[in-house]
């Protein structure tokens, strides 16, 4: 507990230099959304690509006999 104070300077330190690098002068994370609407057809793409939507049929037709459903 006592050596996370100098880790917060190291890191705030970071931040700052990452901040003056930025070329809109914003420093910081993407929303959510915006993280979401990117990969979303990565992921869609990888889905078909490799039998996915099959695969997740069988394993919840599994689950749901195994629950006797």
């Amino acid at each position: 507990m006592a050596h996370t104070a100098p880790r917060t300077a190291v890191r705030s330190r970071r931040h700052e230099a990452h901040g003056a690098a930025s070329p809109t002068g914003r420093a910081g994370r993407r929303h959510p959304l915006v993280a979401t609407a990117m990969v979303l057809p990565l992921a869609a793409l990888l889905l078909y690509a490799f039998g996915g939507f099959e695969a997740v049929a069988t394993h919840a037709s599994s689950v749901g006999v195994m629950l006797g459903r």
